[in-house]
């Protein structure tokens, strides 16, 4: 039985065992629906756009905010890596800031931007941007002392020795840091339009949360784990894959 054939059988076992549960336990269906009422409210929001334009708008900040902390990520990781003093001041400090969770930040940036699209912004930056920097740091310096001393040995310096044997030489790490900071980033999405204002899957879920609409909640968070599920298996492990069957690492 294939990897796929064994998640579809799972699937829906999972969803066979959920109906039967919901008809049996005697509760409303308010607070457990059916698979059956939870797809027809997600097919229904699709179809009319609500869900769609939800979609649309927490990707946007979500893709937004990531290409910031990435940016971020690495510039702050290579002056880590690069020099002493900011490896011992703001290394250091990174350290501490990537073990506070990123909704911690919110009240912060409601004050700092206003109850709008920045604030959310800001907090789906910083969840990605500190652990960006981490593996950043780690890929740097994880690179053979060896590549360096035979690169400088031909001459190479400055960007071209940055770009030829340090970035090359970090990929592997690197995408696993991206792996993980966008989980970090999608988590600090939800957490964040969940507290804001102006759309998005999470204010989705409050709407359905305020309106006693657990199907709509559920609704959500099946798309949530739809999205974060191809992101991860087609993007991100593909990419892992691909770099590790080129280094060597995997057959």
């Amino acid at each position: 039985m294939t990897t796929a054939l064994r998640r579809i059988v799972f699937i829906a076992l999972i969803a066979a065992i959920w109906e039967v549960t919901s008809r049996l336990s005697g509760l409303p269906e308010f607070m457990f629906p059916s698979l059956v009422q939870v797809l027809e409210t997600l097919f229904n929001g699709l179809v009319s756009g609500q869900m769609s334009a939800a979609i649309v708008k927490s990707l946007s900040r979500l893709l937004l905010g990531f290409s910031i902390a990435i940016t971020v990520g690495l510039l702050l990781g290579y002056l880590i890596w690069r020099f002493k003093l900011v490896e011992d001041t703001l290394g250091f400090l990174v350290t501490a800031l990537q073990s506070i969770p990123s909704i911690v930040w919110f009240p912060l940036a409601i004050i700092w931007f206003g109850l709008n699209d920045l604030s959310i912004l800001f907090i789906v930056t910083i969840g990605a941007t500190w652990t960006m920097t981490i593996s950043a740091t780690t890929g740097f310096k994880n690179v053979p002392q060896l590549y360096q001393r035979v690169a400088k040995t031909f001459g190479s310096k400055g960007i071209h020795f940055i770009r030829t044997v340090i970035l090359p030489a970090s990929v592997p790490q690197l995408i696993a840091g991206l792996r993980i900071a966008w989980a970090f980033s999608w988590r600090a999405l939800m957490a964040g339009e969940l507290l804001g204002a102006g759309g998005g899957l999470g204010q989705l879920l409050e709407t359905g949360r305020s309106l006693g609409q657990m199907d709509l909640v559920i609704s959500v968070m099946i798309i949530i784990a739809v999205i974060g599920t191809i992101m991860d298996n087609i993007i991100f492990v593909r990419l892992e894959r691909s770099v590790q069957k080129k280094w060597g690492v995997t057959a």
